[in-house]
């Protein structure tokens, strides 16, 4: 059985747009050399960076080499999800049932389009002049049997075999031509990298090649995923994957307010957006969901805007709505330097939701947390956001990094800021137990020998004598050094000449320890062991 007739629409780099289009890609160039990395490989870059030879799956450091004029940025799916949302809801406007394959990549089926617009072809066009008025110029749609079939003839050039180019950037493939289309096609096109390597090594170098194989045989030898790549490569429509499956009509949950006169005030905005809170909670409510995490946009006159998430440990309020936009618009006087009169539009995004029916209060009584968390949350509403809050663990070598004051009830998101892990790993950080007493800054100590010269870290990264005695600040300890570590280094930002420093624990005779280190020529105390 053939499978259906199936437009595909193909944004090439994705991942670069997205960021381009992100909020701190201010004076990013679309025409400079950029790519984005994943582990320290290569997962999209721009067409600049193509022709200086970079490719996907490159190491980062020699795609360096290649290009070294090349501007790399970590790759952020979230950040392509969501800059993909407005284009395929513009999509959907034009036509109807899509289905979103991924972020850069969306599928429809191509008979509606055809009778309405005349033709595949004038179909085509249509959703390309679309593309074009969304700023992506550089779209392809490809139309073939089948959605497997539609995307590589979106990706194939105007001079493959059986292809047609009515327009720059539409390809076409006539009904029943989709197997000789995918005959020559590499057949790692249709299967994982391991069963492409089986299959290469059985002498199965194309998907013509694997169409020719009986159903049967296929199916025994290489199971549901066998099968399945043998139906794409023949285009079939039958349990091959390639049917177009489109998503529900999204209901908007955002919503937005302007104001006609700019509000500079955080109290008087927050008096204003009392109803929208109100609407956003009650739109989520109708459709049976809350929201845990959102986004609140705050635009002002001049075009500035100031974006942030929040985050909930149950469900947001239009109570705690309000207070975030409270939060925030105090915040973001004293953060930009903005030159506006005040903010003249509020938007409000869901980030996460969840179904309703999983925060509903369980059989046995939370009451006791619920009291904490109220209490608390009235408490931080007179001090302001950030006076309640809990110590989080936050990743880092020294013990002074590795705290982070997190306010209550809410989980600040920075975007472009790096989130370090707790887990590490991080070269030179205090393995064993950590000193009960942390000092904010560290505490300027003296390490001295028997004969009460000071002891130093020497060329080859260990003590220059046995300690003997402790002093920190001013206080000389009358029990003497009896053990410790031997010293370790902790190494950062080398290639910018930041000097090494060095940590060392010791305990003296009355049974106290400290947490010393060694930088730029003398010794401080980093935490105490009581």
């Amino acid at each position: 059985m053939n499978a259906e007739r199936t437009l595909v629409v193909w944004v090439p780099d994705w991942p670069v747009h997205a960021l381009l289009r992100d909020d701190g890609a201010d004076g990013l160039s679309p025409d400079a050399p950029l790519a984005l990395t994943a582990n320290h490989l290569v997962v999209a870059c721009s067409a600049a960076a193509r022709r200086e030879g970079v490719r996907t799956g490159l190491r980062e450091r020699e795609a360096q080499t290649r290009c070294p004029e090349l501007a790399v940025y970590p790759h952020d799916p979230e950040t392509d999800e969501r800059r993909f949302a407005p284009i395929a809801t513009a999509l959907e406007q034009l036509v109807p049932g899509i289905e979103v394959v991924r972020a850069g990549l969306c599928a429809m089926r191509a008979r509606g389009p055809a009778r309405y617009y005349g033709g595949e072809a004038p179909a085509g066009a249509a959703v390309l002049h679309l593309a074009a008025q969304l700023g992506l110029p550089d779209t392809r749609v490809g139309i073939a049997d089948g959605r497997f079939t539609a995307e590589q003839v979106a990706r194939s050039a105007s001079t493959d075999p059986g292809v047609s180019a009515p327009a720059d950037g539409l390809r076409i493939v006539d009904p029943g031509g989709s197997p000789a289309f995918l005959s020559p096609l590499p057949v790692s096109r249709a299967v994982d990298a391991g069963l492409a390597e089986t299959l290469q090594g059985l002498g199965i170098r194309t998907l013509g090649a694997l169409a020719a194989l009986p159903e049967d045989a296929v199916r025994q030898r290489f199971g549901p995923h066998g099968l399945a790549a043998h139906r794409r490569a023949s285009a079939s429509g039958v349990g091959s994957g390639s049917e177009v499956r489109p998503r529900p009509p999204a209901r908007e949950l955002s919503v937005e307010l302007s104001f006609d006169t700019p509000i500079d005030a955080a109290d008087q905005l927050a008096f204003a957006c009392s109803t929208l809170a109100e609407r956003f909670i009650g739109g989520l409510t109708e459709d049976r969901l809350v929201c845990t995490a959102l986004r609140v946009e705050l635009t002002d006159d001049v075009g500035a805007r100031h974006e942030r998430e929040w985050a909930h440990p149950r469900h947001f309020t239009a109570a705690d709505t309000i207070g975030r936009i409270r939060w925030q618009a105090a915040s973001a006087t004293k953060e930009t330097e903005r030159g506006g009169a005040g903010v003249t539009k509020v938007r409000i995004t869901p980030v996460h939701t969840d179904r309703a029916a999983s925060h509903e209060p369980g059989l046995w009584s939370t009451e006791p947390d619920e009291r904490v968390h109220h209490h608390l949350s009235r408490a931080q509403s007179r001090l302001g956001h950030t006076g309640v809050g809990t110590i989080a663990l936050a990743g880092g070598r020294l013990l002074a990094d590795r705290q982070r004051f997190v306010p209550w009830s809410t989980t600040r998101v920075e975007r472009g800021a790096a989130r370090a892990s707790a887990s590490g790993p991080w070269p030179g950080a205090l393995t064993g137990p950590a000193p009960s007493r942390v000092f904010p800054e560290a505490i300027p100590a003296a390490l001295l020998d028997a004969s009460g010269a000071p002891v130093r870290i020497d060329a080859d990264d260990l003590l220059t004598a046995e300690p003997a005695h402790l002093r920190v600040a001013e206080a000389a300890f009358e029990s003497p050094v009896t053990a410790w570590s031997p010293p370790w280094v902790v190494r950062e930002r080398w290639w910018e000449g930041a000097p090494a420093r060095f940590r060392l624990q010791v305990q003296l005779a009355d049974g106290d320890a400290w947490l010393l280190v060694f930088r730029t020529g003398a010794w401080a105390a980093e935490g105490r062991y009581d």
